[in-house]
């Protein structure tokens, strides 16, 4: 992605475009890209596929003459996606099985938003086996080939993305966390939510706190509103997102470490360095919130559409993946990279990829010093949801 902003004045401020429009993990395949550091995400996905079959269990099996559709939201570039799709596939075809019925055709869609490094997850996907010819069981016994056919659906899930009554699985992982914007208020220096001093809400005000939470229900009200049209009747929804164990909405628990600690201190550097000003930096908030489980449960409850099969807290683990846990340096890399391939796109765009490099150096030399503290304390919980129509 080109940078949408350079170091003079004329950079560009994040809240003032629509973000979906810009938002994405970093793609491509360098050392900070999302395909290199998302093992951490694979890890925790394949830690809760217990809690997918369960999920799957409760969906309804049609005719195999009806194609069984399949859509990832917020699929990201990644092969943690096609790790999935294999899974719910491979799950739901053994269930066919199970009745004496052959496996119906397969359909999976990959779903994120516009500015998605999709070029580089559909290079990854494997081809379809048999080129699309023969049974459906044949295609699942071919190794390194797909047994479904794919489509990529560029878009918001936080609005309509697909025909009514025209999906049985959905699934989304590490996404819902994700907001659809920074409150205004908390960019707004004549309020009381102004988060002054700070890019991320962890440990900010009750009131910056508060307008974050009203954010992610808001936005969790649409896409349970979206999802309820576009589910099939019989249809299930597996949903997982970072979370938090205490009430304080100011306690972003490991989201607050990765983004509220040593990410925080580097921008601070920046500002007394003099390279950006302390009015850049209140310019910046990261449009992340990490729910209690209280928090979602009023939202799928006030919405009506949806009966809870399965809502906990589940400890996934560090979100750094190293291979010598005794290196400083390894750790400080791995969690400037883990950073930076989340939320590197919006921090080139706000300050231009010069001082983003920058920044991120300054997160990695703050992390090395911090390596036995992160690999101790940083660990993430995530919210998981099975839902299914009412």
């Amino acid at each position: 992605m080109a940078p949408l902003g350079d170091n003079n004045n004329n950079n560009v401020v994040v809240s003032n475009l629509k973000l979906e429009r810009m938002l994405s993990m970093k793609g491509g395949n360098g050392e900070a890209s999302y395909v290199n550091n998302s093992q951490a995400q694979g890890q925790h996905a394949r830690s809760m596929l217990h809690l997918l079959k369960d999920t799957l269990d409760g969906v309804q099996l049609n005719s195999p003459e009806i194609p069984f559709v399949i859509a990832d939201l917020g699929c990201s570039c990644g092969s943690n996606t096609i790790f999935i799709i294999d899974v719910i596939v491979e799950h739901m075809s053994k269930r066919y099985e199970a009745v004496g019925q052959e496996p119906p055709e397969f359909s999976a869609f990959f779903s994120d938003l516009p500015s998605n490094d999709f070029n580089t997850l559909f290079q990854l996907l494997p081809p379809l086996a048999n080129n699309g010819c023969g049974s459906m069981e044949e295609c699942l016994a071919s190794n390194s080939h797909r047994s479904y056919f794919a489509a990529g659906v560029p878009g918001s899930f936080y609005r309509r993305l697909f025909p009514a009554r025209s999906i049985d699985v959905f699934y989304s992982a590490f996404s819902l966390h994700w907001l659809s914007q920074v409150p205004e208020i908390v960019l707004d220096k004549r309020s009381p939510a102004y988060n002054k001093g700070k890019i991320y809400i962890h440990g900010a005000n009750e009131s910056t706190a508060n307008a974050y939470r009203k954010q992610f229900q808001t936005d969790l009200a649409y896409f349970l509103g979206c999802r309820s049209k576009e589910m099939k009747r019989g249809g299930s929804m597996f949903l997982a997102c970072l979370g938090r164990t205490s009430v304080d909405p100011t306690d972003q628990g490991g989201a607050g470490l990765l983004f509220g600690t040593h990410f925080q201190d580097a921008w601070d550097d920046l500002v007394q360095e003099g390279l950006i000003t302390s009015e850049k930096r209140d310019k910046f908030n990261i449009p992340v919130y990490a729910p209690s489980i209280q928090d979602f449960k009023e939202v799928v409850e006030a919405n009506g559409s949806f009966k809870i099969n399965n809502l906990q807290v589940f400890r996934g683990g560090s979100p750094l993946v190293v291979s010598h846990p005794d290196d400083a340096a390894e750790i400080g890399r791995a969690l400037a990279n883990s950073c930076r391939s989340v939320s590197g796109v919006l921090v080139d765009a706000h300050i231009g990829e010069q001082l983003s490099d920058e920044l991120f150096t300054r997160v990695e030399e703050r992390a090395t010093c911090h390596a036995k503290e992160l690999l101790q304390n940083l660990q993430f919980f995530h919210i998981v949801a099975s839902l299914s129509l009412v």
